[in-house]
């Protein structure tokens, strides 16, 4: 299957800069001729080291929010130590696709339905077969994990607050 996912460079990047900055969380970007540091799968995937995020012109958008996420959704220690492996077990990385897809929709260029492309588009993989069957249908115990560490609310609206422990 051939498809394209939604780039850094094809959106209003000061709507990403401002939906992070309310979680603590700063973007640098970095040169399309660069490595990008702190990326675990390498370019042009978005890297994290500490509270910042990188990006590059060409990172996927879902990928700048997926390691956006595990910033978010890691316990206060491991961020305090974060560099490229965000790490996690399974209700994390649950977690962290979650509220990746609940935070699309506050991306002008992305929302929901983009995000459900980019994600099957890229390779994640879902026991329904798609990524927005799993948010529909599936994703119960990733949205209760998210409560439970109070980084949504019930009505599945972000706290933007980082997980803490």
């Amino acid at each position: 299957m051939s498809c394209s996912v939604l780039l850094c460079r094809e959106i209003e990047l000061s709507q990403l800069r401002e939906l992070l900055a309310r979680f603590g969380i700063s973007i640098t970007e970095v040169a399309d001729d660069e490595p990008i540091p702190g990326s675990w799968f390498g370019d042009p995937e978005a890297g994290i080291i500490a509270t910042t995020l990188y990006i590059r012109g060409d990172t996927p958008v879902h990928s700048a929010l997926h390691e956006s996420c595990h910033l978010i959704c890691m316990d206060a220690e491991r961020r305090a130590n974060l560099h490229t492996n965000a790490g996690g077990d399974y209700d994390e990385e649950n977690g962290v696709n979650y509220m990746e897809i609940t935070l699309a929709g506050y991306i002008q260029q992305l929302g929901s339905e983009r995000i459900f492309r980019d994600m099957d588009c890229w390779g994640y993989t879902f026991r329904l077969g798609s990524a927005k069957a799993w948010f529909e249908q599936d994703a119960e115990d990733a949205r209760s994990w998210l409560i439970g560490h109070h980084l949504i609310d019930s009505n599945g609206t972000p706290t933007w607050r980082l997980r803490n422990p």
